[in-house]
């Protein structure tokens, strides 16, 4: 049976990069052992898809301004709002009237000191109940003098431009963006898993006293058994994680298929 898709990117910026399936191995970066036996590692850095520049561009913050430069220009330019180069002409020819002059910036400097909101020239929706969480990529190095926001969009209801707003957190020190080099990673997240009721609905045991029989025994079975078990293998959690993701099928077809 063919499932309607979770989540269905456009693209507006011709020149932007279709969105890429994250990497179990965070593009290549994680030591061999993570890779083969850490499977909660793996497993995050490949949940969701990486979204990059449609540009190669450079930015400078010099404590007040920021400012940008890019192929084509010969110098900085302060940076306000900044339209990708000949998107406005290239939107209002395809777009209807009603819509005509309203293409989305692709840079925009905040308010908040060294703020800047970056396009990544795709806009995205989901099924009917999912979100789409905007943030840093997983398990990859961050860049030492940017820093990108963590952001969770209701797109199954709001469509439009997919933004991502980044930090500049060092001064006078030019950053380089590169065009289809991952920048940021998107999740798709059911909209229950964050509804008040849920992260409401929390316990919380005080010390090991108040640790049932049943605790004492997953401790045991997860952490103990297994060191005298003269046949165990490393990765045993990784395969067994594995077989139970691919036996459990999809609990969230049903809202797969409104979508």
């Amino acid at each position: 049976m063919d499932l309607a898709p979770i989540v269905t990117f456009y693209r507006l910026i011709d020149a932007a990069r279709p969105p890429e399936r994250a990497d179990r191995a965070a593009l290549g970066s994680l030591p061999t052992r993570a890779f083969r036996y850490c499977d909660a590692v793996t497993t995050a850095s490949g949940f969701g898809w990486y979204l990059s520049s449609p540009l190669d561009l450079d930015l400078l913050w010099d404590g007040t301004q920021i400012w940008w430069t890019c192929e084509g220009l010969t110098d900085w330019l302060p940076l306000g709002a900044a339209q990708f180069p000949h998107f406005a002409a290239r939107f209002d020819a395809a777009a209807p009237e009603r819509v005509k002059g309203w293409s989305p910036p692709f840079l925009t400097a905040l308010q908040e000191p060294g703020m800047v909101q970056l396009w990544t020239g795709l806009a995205a929706r989901t099924a009917p109940g999912w979100s789409l969480l905007v943030r840093p990529l997983a398990n990859l190095p961050r860049h030492p003098a940017l820093e990108p926001y963590e952001g969770l969009v209701e797109t199954d209801r709001w469509f439009g431009p997919l933004f991502t707003n980044l930090r500049l957190t060092r001064t006078d020190i030019p950053v380089r963006l590169h065009a289809g080099e991952p920048l940021v990673q998107v999740q798709p997240i059911p909209q229950a898993a964050y509804a008040e009721a849920v992260l409401n609905r929390t316990a919380f045991v005080p010390d090991l006293e108040a640790f049932r029989e049943e605790d004492w025994t997953g401790y045991y079975d997860t952490l103990v058994a297994p060191n005298h078990d003269p046949d165990r293998r490393p990765g045993r959690y990784a395969a067994e994680a594995r077989r139970r993701r691919r036996g459990a099928g999809c609990p969230f077809a049903a809202l797969a298929e409104a979508g």
